[in-house]
């Protein structure tokens, strides 16, 4: 993953209680914890969320593919549900998976850098992810699912956080030599996309080989990982619930 971190920030007492190392704590159990989170509240990096905390996110201790997103949108955060927009439809049409094994959170994990919908600019848009949560949670998060074989990541947050230094000057640099990231990333390896976003739409008819390439080699890897282990592999898996 990533090579640096960000110095933790400090977390409420009542989500800060972790198990002890004698039983690593699963993937569940830590959705559970981070779901009542609301450091971006009471202990924020710079103004507080402007309404209250709702982590969004999806993890388990079988999903072998990882959506690494950016943060929930108005919809996610009204359904508490993730990609439950048109973000989401162009999203599963990428991956050529159904509604239905997308939120299949045995097979598939999500993990926005930000959890809570981060509220909006003047202007209307999605203010940026909140600086919070990758810090206080991420490495922790992906620590709890050593079965990961695929992480993809979406947008330039993920990006930066997940390739660290293989990350190239801009998204399209970082895209356009997917090939080689994959390689030199991981474990797990890491796959650059942009975000499915209709704001977008501009980039996606400039950079055909997106389409051409990319989008081919994405479906055959993803397909194979939505099928379920064999038994060996399974019981090898550490904080499997």
């Amino acid at each position: 993953m990533r090579v640096s971190r960000p110095v933790q920030a400090r977390l409420p007492d009542r989500v800060a209680e972790t198990p002890s190392k004698e039983t690593p704590e699963t993937a569940e159990a830590l959705a559970a914890r981070i779901r009542f989170c609301r450091i971006c509240v009471e202990r924020p990096f710079a103004s507080p969320l402007p309404h209250e905390p709702n982590p969004i996110l999806r993890i388990s201790s079988t999903a072998r593919l990882c959506i690494a997103s950016q943060a929930a949108g108005t919809l996610a955060h009204a359904t508490t549900t993730p990609f439950n927009d048109p973000s989401g439809e162009r999203l599963r049409a990428w991956l050529g998976v159904t509604r239905e094994e997308f939120y299949d959170v045995s097979k598939i994990a999500i993990v926005p850098m930000g959890f809570c919908f981060p509220g909006q600019d003047e202007k209307g848009g999605d203010l940026p992810p909140r600086r919070e949560c990758a810090p206080s949670w991420r490495e922790e998060v992906f620590k709890s699912m050593p079965q990961l074989e695929l992480v993809l990541a979406i947008g330039q947050y993920a990006i930066a956080w997940h390739l660290g230094p293989l990350r190239r000057r801009t998204l399209t640099e970082t895209v356009a030599d997917w090939r080689e990231v994959l390689e030199q990333s991981g474990p797990p390896p890491v796959l650059p996309l942009p975000h499915p976003s209709w704001r977008n739409n501009a980039w996606l008819k400039r950079h055909p080989f997106f389409q051409s390439e990319v989008l081919p080699f994405l479906q055959a890897r993803v397909r194979p990982l939505l099928k379920p282990q064999s038994r060996e592999k399974e019981g090898g898996e550490t904080g499997g619930g």
